[in-house]
């Protein structure tokens, strides 16, 4: 005879195996007990990083001890700013009188400096600012002009080889006329060509060549007469060089400073090429 277990027994022994797989199951997956999930949640494993390495904290900057000369020149200058604002603003004879003190202790101090650097120059040659550049001295001047003359005249001389000197003009304007001289013995004396053209298409003493603008005055913008450009015909290249009635001395100056390789570098601007008649 087969035994019967009662229907409430057999549901016991099942509810003990799902209790006990329940637990088996707990122990080894957290999430296996926790049926609000629902049968289709995935539990994404989490996932430790690595701990970043440490990173050295920045060597502090060596302090470099400040010269004891600077610590006293700041003193000094923050004491006279405090003594002469003080001055100011309460002049009394006391807070004047110590104002002037100072003051002129700084003034003692800065002139033994100049008395000491004006010494180190006499004996410094590349130091003395009396022989750089343009001197000082009216002997010295004066050999200096003179070479610096001849200088620009050779390269003046070097420039009419390939260079002309456009010489615009009006008929009419007296300061024309009074310039004319001036420029046409320039180009006579320096070896320059010196091209005449009339804006108005009127003579010019002096210029028996001198042609009628045939619309490079236009194009070169030229509305203040007397005007002088230094052109170079074979690279069509044209730049001013000045306007209104000018001495030799100062077109010696300019043609030769618009002229150097320097000169083009600063000012590119000025510098066009145009269509030369």
């Amino acid at each position: 005879m087969r035994a019967v277990f009662p229907a409430c027994l057999c549901c016991a022994f099942a509810s003990l195996n799902l209790a006990a797989g329940t637990a088996s199951a707990e122990g080894r997956y957290p999430w296996w007990g926790e049926h609000w999930r629902g049968w289709h949640f995935y539990e994404v494993p989490s996932i430790e990083e690595p701990e970043p390495p440490a990173t050295p904290a920045p060597a502090s900057p060596a302090i470099i001890p400040q010269a004891p000369e600077l610590t006293e020149f700041e003193h000094l200058k923050k004491t006279l700013e405090d003594t002469r604002n003080i001055a100011i603003m309460r002049p009394t004879e006391e807070n004047v009188r110590r104002y002037m003190e100072l003051e002129a202790q700084v003034v003692a101090r800065a002139s033994t400096f100049a008395d000491v650097a004006r010494r180190v120059a006499w004996a410094t040659p590349e130091l003395d600012p009396s022989l750089q550049g343009r001197p000082v001295n009216a002997k010295a001047l004066e050999v200096f002009t003179r070479r610096e003359r001849d200088g620009r005249a050779e390269q003046i001389a070097t420039l009419g080889k390939d260079h002309v000197l456009f010489f615009f003009y009006r008929s009419d304007c007296p300061y024309c006329h009074a310039f004319a001289p001036t420029i046409k013995d320039f180009g006579g004396r320096y070896g320059i060509q010196v091209v005449a053209v009339s804006l108005d298409g009127g003579p010019m003493p002096g210029f028996i060549n001198a042609r009628p603008d045939n619309g490079i005055a236009t194009a070169l913008k030229v509305e203040q007469v007397p005007a002088v450009y230094l052109a170079q015909p074979f690279t069509r290249k044209i730049v001013p060089i000045g306007f209104g009635v000018l001495s030799e001395s100062q077109l010696l100056e300019r043609i030769s400073i618009v002229s150097s390789p320097e000169g083009e570098r600063m000012l590119p601007g000025i510098v066009q090429h145009l269509a030369l008649p």
